[in-house]
């Protein structure tokens, strides 16, 4: 991966983006694309939109969220402790001992989730997870006036943020899911900026998610396009406890996962594994037997329909601080979506039959 792309990576894991308050993610992604793209703009919602070739017909469309899962900061209590909920789908069980970031607009401060110590919980207790709302945020204020000198209600707090290299390309941190599905789209258009393009591209980092697909719906709609591939993470099944008999045979490194089922249009499914095997990009498919949770999802539905296609990055422990990906598998798959853009002009027919 060059150097700039790899910067890129780095800092928009860095930024902070939990759903509805994503904007320094979009800061990122607007600094590192404006150069390439013939327009940037965002819509109300807080997608950020950047088109190449917009004039042009068909209207492509791939999108990433940038948002991520969090918390929110719900109550203060009278000895400064902050009590939380979940923004997304968070697991209770990473949450006991994190080190994680309240970020307010007073101040940004450090802190850890408290629990009694295992010498003092009971047997039952020391087996159960606690549900969110029994865990506290423990920042040092000595009191609630103190905290809320720092803090208000309705701040929201991530876990603490960073970028780890591990072996053989894999690295792992906070907001893979699916910050890399944002870099991936944004990469793509970088990617294809410098060529001829035969229809209209609309790389979209889209907000809100985790929450319901929403910045999909509200940006397919704006932009009306015939196709829209959405690129996301899927759970790779390459490490103890996982399932292969129910979700595929899916490695880190073996490149981006094909999905093919209900929710992905049969040509649009077609064409990216064509292009995968004309530009010799590794890839896996995957069953996906329903709707998928995924802005494909949004898109598929939008106005009267979309050809609707989805990429997806393997990724460990998903919903956790240290989500694990490889990073040529998401370096392969801007390559792709550039390779499948490149192939698609006014003469493509996406009917199913």
């Amino acid at each position: 991966m060059r150097k700039e792309s790899l910067d890129f990576f780095r800092d928009l894991i860095a930024a902070p983006s939990p759903s509805g308050f994503e904007a320094k993610g979009q800061h990122v992604v607007h600094d590192y694309i404006a150069a390439s793209a013939d327009e940037v703009t965002v819509d109300l919602h807080g997608n950020l939109i950047a088109a190449k070739n917009p004039k042009a017909a068909p209207r492509v469309m791939l999108a990433g969220h940038v948002d991520q899962i969090g918390m929110m900061i719900v109550h203060v209590t009278d000895e400064g402790y902050l009590r939380i909920q979940s923004i997304g789908g968070i697991d209770e069980a990473h949450l006991i001992g994190a080190r994680v970031t309240v970020h307010g607009k007073k101040c940004q401060t450090r802190g850890i989730i408290g629990r009694q110590a295992i010498h003092i919980l009971g047997g039952d207790e020391r087996r159960r997870i606690p549900e969110i709302h029994d865990l506290w945020i423990d920042c040092g204020f000595k009191d609630k006036k103190e905290a809320l000198s720092c803090v208000d209600i309705g701040d929201f707090v991530l876990w603490e943020a960073g970028l780890a290299e591990l072996r053989n390309d894999l690295v792992c941190g906070p907001g893979f899911d699916d910050k890399i599905g944002a870099w991936a789209v944004i990469e793509a258009l970088r990617l294809v900026a410098e060529k001829p393009l035969k229809c209209a591209l609309y790389s979209v980092s889209t907000v809100q998610e985790e929450l319901g697909l929403r910045g999909a719906r509200t940006s397919s709609f704006g932009i009306d396009p015939v196709v829209g591939i959405a690129v996301d993470v899927t759970h790779a099944t390459d490490y103890p406890g996982s399932s292969k008999d129910r979700q595929g045979d899916i490695k880190l490194g073996l490149g981006p996962v094909i999905e093919r089922g209900p929710n992905i249009n049969p040509k649009v499914f077609d064409l990216i594994v064509d292009a995968a095997k004309k530009a010799k990009i590794p890839y896996q498919i995957a069953a996906a037997p329903r709707a998928t949770g995924t802005d494909a999802n949004a898109m598929q539905v939008n106005r009267a329909g979309v050809a609707a296609g989805l990429i997806s990055v393997p990724n460990r422990y998903m919903h956790s601080p240290v989500e694990v990906i490889n990073l040529v598998d998401l370096e392969n798959t801007a390559k792709l979506l550039a390779a499948v853009v490149s192939r698609i002009t006014p003469a493509t027919n996406f009917t199913p039959w």
